[in-house]
């Protein structure tokens, strides 16, 4: 199992590597772009096959140690190793991960990559799949390593690839956008990294295990303030937290639907799985202290991202749906960071479930919104109404298009029995009761918001529904002529394939939340001792 879990962090790379030579190994076409775009399908199909033979043996009975372990020596100087390992909080995210990227890669074997304009970026899939595969393994390597620089070097490793997929594959604005994405997390980043040296160099140790097991004893009161301000500011910007997120939305709107799912799917992950993974067990009373802060901007995160969809749902012109999405995204997260600030296992469980729930609910969202804009040509609000207008909605000229897009709108304002229900009640639920020594009275305020919150998400989700799928009956019939310029095209077989797969999930987690908070929940009260709930 050790090898297997190395293997899957390896294996991306070596594809990406495979990718650039003149003609991948073993594989033909009907062309070298058609070769090299079933070589990313094959790279991500072999992962994904490999990470769920890792969660097949994993054993559930002490999801809360670490399995799958190696730990090698790299930079003896430094005390820096090559330790791997994996737990209950860790292997969902690696399976995620495995999947979205999977699903990426088979829809674009069909829907070939090219941004908006940019013929240069479509005539380029052998760069497209190194780079989704480094991706991949830089998001893998980030849930599976457990040196505090090797967690550095990998959360880093997915910027570049994620900044080219932005800039090169994206549409309108995407430079502009993909600079905005890079300097923000780069700034974080340089933050991160002094607060992370910090923890390491006073604890006497890089190896999160080790501090983890110390639970902060070998860090002062000063050390672990400090440390958590700087590793806390790295990691929010990646989130994104409420004021750290106005790379977002820009980035989204801008990328292309591969990079939208992935970036929403995953890397908005890494932010709150570092929360979790380093600042809760190894500087708790730094994460104490800065809990009620953290609480706060979820709670104002919250009210923000969906007002910001509100107001998008509801303007004259502009209003993008991409963009609406990814302000949802703000929302959603919050309810994430919240359940980390409640600083109880109630509401870290209820983080750790939103976590793969949103991945699951968001990455559908935009595989249909890219669907959308190439069917329609565009994502624009008001247009996407015109098309589906005259009494011949995306219901009736796209049912099974209609009805998933529908269904990732109840499933993202969490309708009880789907996945996007089960995080955000025990969130609310954790801050009813916050850890000793957190003001109830601040908490149960923040509950109140994020109930609201709630309110105002089933409000503009419920609005994008009616105005994309159901449209607005017409004053005067539509021409025949009219009806057939605007007709749509139904859930073709490829989408279908890379759907269903987190329509599934999507149904099962939310029917069966025990298959989730059964493999994080060991894991949170190892990483929380001192917490009774």
């Amino acid at each position: 199992m050790q090898l297997l879990l190395v293997a899957i962090v390896a294996l991306p790379l070596l594809g990406a590597a495979a990718a650039l030579l003149p003609a991948p190994p073993g594989l033909k076409g009907s062309s070298p772009e058609q070769a090299v775009l079933r070589h990313g399908v094959t790279v991500t199909g072999v992962v994904l096959l490999a990470a769920i033979v890792l969660a097949a043996g994993f054993d559930h009975d002490r999801s809360g140690t670490m399995q799958a372990e190696s730990n090698i020596s790299w930079i003896p100087a430094l005390g820096i190793r090559l330790h791997f390992g994996i737990d209950g909080i860790s292997l969902p995210l690696l399976v995620l991960t495995a999947l979205l990227t999977f699903l990426c890669a088979l829809y674009s074997y069909v829907k070939r990559p090219g941004g908006d304009g940019s013929a240069g970026a479509a005539a380029s899939p052998r760069a497209f799949i190194a780079f989704l595969l480094v991706l991949e393994s830089g998001t893998l390597a980030t849930f599976a390593v457990l040196d505090l620089m090797l967690f550095f070097l990998a959360f880093e490793m997915v910027l570049i690839p994620m900044y080219f997929l932005i800039a090169r594959w994206g549409g309108e604005g995407r430079e502009k956008a993909a600079w905005k994405f890079i300097l923000f997390t780069l700034l974080g980043s340089v933050v991160m990294l002094l607060g992370l040296l910090l923890v390491g160099l006073q604890g006497g140790t890089f190896d999160m295990v080790a501090l983890a097991t110390d639970n902060g004893a070998g860090l002062t009161r000063t050390t672990q303030l400090i440390a958590v301000l700087a590793i806390g500011i790295g990691l929010a910007v990646k989130t994104p937290m409420w004021p750290l997120h106005s790379w977002l939305p820009d980035a989204h709107t801008a990328a292309p639907t591969v990079g939208s799912v992935l970036l929403a799917g995953v890397l908005l992950k890494m932010g709150t799985y570092g929360l979790v993974r380093i600042v809760l067990p190894i500087a708790p009373e730094g994460a104490q202290y800065f809990a009620p802060y953290l609480a706060a901007f979820a709670a104002v995160g919250i009210i923000y991202g969906s007002l910001a969809c509100l107001a998008l749902v509801r303007q004259g012109g502009g209003s993008d749906l991409k963009r609406l999405i990814a302000y949802s995204s703000v929302g959603h997260m919050g309810f994430v960071l919240l359940g980390i600030a409640t600083l109880t296992h109630t509401g870290v469980n209820g983080a750790l479930f939103a976590n793969i729930a949103h991945g699951l609910i968001t990455g559908l969202l935009f595989f249909l919104v890219g669907a959308l804009k190439e069917r329609t040509g565009s994502t624009d609000l008001d247009q996407l109404a015109a098309h589906t207008d005259g009494g011949a909605a995306l219901y009736g000229r796209a049912p099974r298009f209609g009805g998933l897009l529908a269904f990732g709108a109840v499933a993202s304002l969490g309708l009880p029995g789907l996945a996007g229900f089960w995080g955000e009640m025990l969130a609310l639920l954790g801050a009813f009761h916050p850890a000793d020594g957190l003001s109830r009275p601040a908490y149960l305020t923040f509950m109140a918001i994020g109930g609201l919150g709630t309110l105002l998400t089933a409000a503009y989700l419920l609005l994008v529904v009616r105005r994309v799928c159901m449209g607005d009956r017409p004053k005067e019939p539509m021409a025949a002529t009219e009806q057939a310029a605007v007709s749509l095209t139904d859930v073709r077989p490829y989408e279908f394939a890379a759907w269903t797969p987190l329509v599934v999930l999507t149904v099962l987690a939310g029917l069966w939340p025990a298959l989730l908070l059964g493999l994080t929940n060991p894991a949170v009260q190892n990483l929380l001792p001192g917490v009774s709930r």
